[in-house]
């Protein structure tokens, strides 16, 4: 038996190295050099020994070396893992930089808690705005550490989500309940996603990528009541955004699309009624919007502005009005890292919109808010609108479920007759089959000769 098993052997192995199977090849490599006279490149490192090359007398032999692929397979796997680590610094560091900007002090990171902490920061750039707007302008697991006010330092905590999706949550202002701040930056982290945005951006022309940062300030008034903040969907959007907004905001399909000499050529109006958009353009003392947006330092990242009572997505069904709320929705494209202050003008200037909207503060004529200064039929006309959406949804509702119920029907019919069916002779199922076959075909050439 043994003997048998030694002449399987040599057999096996010299069918292995007649075929030419390059998967055998790679997976079978040349038996080691162990020799204690190697003369061939190698690393030691305590008990361990690398040898990457062969020997001279490997080569003398003609045989290949023990590692030829084994080194770019090590390289590839480097230089994926080193684009991770500098992807996710790069993002971290955008992020950081529009709120904040300071070297990582890790002292003071273990008074984080919850989710991530990223940097004690100074106060520079948007993070002073965000202080003197709210009482807690920063949190992460519910509260925020401030550090004693003669060190002007402070711990930023920042939410992340993964490596590219970072949040920060401010609340403590009056006319608002918070302002959720989200930055949603690319993929530098994951080179073969990264690589798709760019591939997909080269073939589809509408198709665009980029860093943004969107601020959801989240009135304390809610939808259904009257107040100083109207129902109404008001926004102004970049022009290169209008392709695709409409698609990702089905609240915005309320409005009609205008154009406004206030503002530059590159910008459009999205509104239900001019009332309001004459109404929120205007000036209100030291404060314009049109003013601001005009700036040419902001328009290259500005994407859009919007004030808004409904939900981003249809509903499948009519929203009670304790259910919605009216947001005030900024959307910019993240400025890089050096030209991190720009947008910093128009994020003070949407608290003082925010107080217009809402009749809050100092500015002049913004007693009263936004409602106040809509015309009483601008009112009735808004009202009107959601009145007839509510009315359609629940009539789509209505339509669905009868068709599911007539769906339901006939399949219950359908079953009764097959368990008829399945009970009478082979003969009778027969008869049964060939007519409904008859009556098919006589409906399929009724339709061909109507066509």
């Amino acid at each position: 038996m043994s003997a048998a098993g030694e002449e399987c052997k040599p057999r096996a192995l010299s069918d292995l190295k007649s075929s030419n199977i390059p998967l055998a090849v790679l997976l079978t490599p040349p038996v080691p050099n162990l020799s204690r006279n190697y003369d061939g490149l190698e690393f030691r490192w305590k008990f361990l020994t690398f040898r990457p090359a062969r020997s001279q007398s490997a080569e003398l032999n003609n045989s290949s070396p023990v590692f030829k692929n084994e080194i770019y397979f090590l390289a590839a796997v480097l230089f994926y893992v080193a684009v991770y680590f500098i992807g996710k610094k790069k993002n971290e560091k955008k992020v950081n930089k529009w709120s904040v900007h300071c070297p990582a002090w890790t002292s003071f990171l273990a008074l984080g808690k919850g989710p991530d902490v990223n940097h004690v920061s100074r106060f520079e750039q948007h993070l002073p705005v965000l202080e003197s707007q709210f009482s807690k302008p920063t949190q992460a697991g519910g509260y925020a550490y401030h550090a004693p006010p003669d060190s002007h330092l402070m711990i930023l905590l920042i939410i992340t989500d993964g490596n590219t999706d970072f949040f920060i949550f401010s609340t403590g202002r009056r006319a608002v309940i918070s302002l959720h701040t989200t930055f949603s930056l690319r993929p530098r982290h994951d080179l073969f996603q990264y690589a798709f945005q760019f591939l997909r951006g080269l073939i589809d022309l509408d198709y665009k990528v980029y860093d943004e940062v969107e601020l959801d300030f989240t009135f304390r008034e809610h939808a259904g009541r009257d107040g100083a903040v109207p129902e109404c969907v008001w926004a102004i959007v970049a022009k290169n955004e209008m392709k695709t907004i409409k698609d990702r905001r089905w609240d915005l399909t309320f409005t009609k699309t205008s154009e406004n000499s206030a503002l530059p050529p590159s910008l459009t109006v999205m509104s239900e009624f001019a009332d309001v958009t004459e109404n929120l353009l205007k000036q209100h003392g030291s404060f314009s919007l049109s003013t601001v947006l005009s700036s040419p330092d902001i328009l290259p990242y500005f994407r859009s502005i919007s004030l808004t009572d409904q939900p981003r997505t249809r509903p499948y069904a009519p929203l009670a009005p304790s259910e919605r709320t009216k947001h005030l929705i900024i959307s910019l494209a993240l400025p890089p890292a050096g030209d991190a202050t720009l947008t910093l003008p128009l994020i003070t200037a949407a608290f003082q919109l925010v107080d217009v909207i809402a009749g809050e503060g100092k500015l002049p004529g913004v007693r009263g808010g936004l409602a106040a200064s809509l015309r009483p039929e601008t009112k009735m006309k808004l009202k009107k609108a959601r009145e007839v959406v509510e009315k359609e949804i629940k009539e789509e509702i209505g339509r669905e479920k009868r068709e599911e119920a007539a769906e339901e029907k006939a399949a219950a019919k359908k079953k009764t007759q097959e368990e008829r069916i399945s009970k009478l002779s082979a003969a009778e199922q027969k008869k049964i089959l060939d007519r409904e076959k008859k009556r098919a075909l006589r409906k399929t050439s009724g339709k061909v000769k109507v066509r």
